[in-house]
């Protein structure tokens, strides 16, 4: 006898990655030298501070019990600090922060929080993915908003006029946008608040990928005057700090917004191991030099990256930020799904196809940066062979 599961599980499929990377595993378990440059997963180190920090606290028997649901004053507090200098933004850190186990888990509690069945979200038409499938399991009616490449992969203002109704309660965004690498601008921030605004509509900013090869200053949607009335912005240290396993994150919003989400979040998940917390007050302090030193590797494996789309006929957007590189295939290519599963198969180099982040990335390639400059390189040269 086999129980049915519920409707969610029939209105989502299984993360692409987490089937595709079935088969690079497969492929290595047979022996081959696999090169992902499919996922972002950074794979250099935090700060040293930051992991002697780990050790330290680690020691301490108050390490090891139960925490608070909203994390500790002092790891607030850093993250507030944190705020200040990188972005400018002023937060309270007792009452204008809720620390996350990254911010995946973020877009599932603000859907828990504000969406009910048959509400809208608007989605951008390239994006995180798990933007429209936790909208789904929650049952609310997703609408993909157009983002125009011409312009930047900038939303299509006029366009997400006609897509607003009464029942439309959230809009996702996520700039430096993950996968085009377009970049974060105060114009595109003044205008998305006060869209938000105009529709009463709560808008989401996902913004992890700011302080990844930035070319200029790094912004947050909540310095926008009057965005906290209607914003909340995700963060997390997964790419800014090389901490992605340790599931460090945070949701910045007004008050209210934080009690509404903290009612969900504490029936779902108990407090943040306190040793991490520890560490990462130090890992928020980490010096200009540092993130210096981390982008000039990530600039380096750039340039083989674009050696990589060179060597395949793509053309991308040289203005692009964060840790991935967005191309375009040439003519000749006739699929990116094809081209993927090729790849893999012949060269055993797996890169992302552009569909899996919408329809409109039919004839996009994403190469991520988490690889040594030396394997990219390599990845190339089997193109070549």
């Amino acid at each position: 006898m086999i129980i049915e599961t519920a409707l969610r599980t029939r209105q989502t499929t299984e993360y692409y990655f987490s089937v595709k990377l079935a088969e690079v595993r497969n492929l290595i378990a047979n022996g081959h030298d696999v090169i992902n440059l499919g996922i972002g997963n950074p794979d250099m180190m935090p700060s040293e501070e930051t992991i002697q920090a780990l050790a330290d606290a680690a020691l301490k028997p108050q390490a090891h019990g139960y925490q608070s649901y909203i994390g500790t004053p002092s790891y607030r507090e850093a993250i507030a600090s944190y705020y200040g200098r990188t972005y400018g933004v002023t937060l309270n850190p007792a009452a204008e922060l809720l620390p996350l186990i990254g911010s995946k888990e973020g877009i599932t509690h603000v859907s828990l929080t504000f969406l009910d069945p048959g509400d809208e979200v608007l989605v951008p038409e390239l994006g995180y993915p798990a933007y429209r499938a936790v909208s789904q399991m929650v049952g609310a009616v997703v609408k993909e908003y157009p983002l125009l490449e011409h312009e930047g992969w900038q939303p299509d203002w006029e366009r997400m006029e006609s897509l607003v109704s009464p029942k439309t309660k959230i809009i996702w965004m996520n700039y430096p946008h993950m996968p085009t690498g377009a970049p974060a601008t105060v114009p595109l921030f003044e205008r998305a608040v006060a869209f938000a605004k105009k529709h009463r509509i709560l808008l989401c900013h996902d913004n992890p990928y700011s302080l990844v090869l930035n070319k200029k200053a790094p912004i947050s949607l909540l310095a926008i005057e009057g965005a906290k009335e209607v914003a909340i912005e995700l963060n997390s240290m997964s790419k800014s700090h090389n901490m992605a396993g340790w599931r460090m994150g945070w949701l910045a919003a007004d008050k209210s917004y934080i009690d509404a989400v903290l009612k969900i979040k504490s029936n779902v998940d108990s407090g943040m191991f306190w040793a991490m917390q520890e560490a990462a007050i130090v890992a928020l302090q980490n010096d200009a030099e540092w993130h210096q030193a981390r982008n000039a590797v990530y600039q380096g494996r750039l340039e083989a990256a674009e050696a990589f789309l060179t060597s395949l006929g793509c053309s991308w957007d040289k203005s692009q930020e964060g840790m991935f590189l967005w191309g375009k295939l040439p003519e000749s290519v006739s699929s990116a799904e094809e081209l993927v599963n090729r790849l893999l198969v012949e060269k055993h180099v797996f890169i992302a196809p552009g569909f899996i982040f919408g329809p409109k990335g039919q004839r996009y390639i994403r190469l991520s940066l988490c690889m040594p400059k030396e394997r990219i390189w390599e990845a190339v040269d089997r193109l070549k062979s």
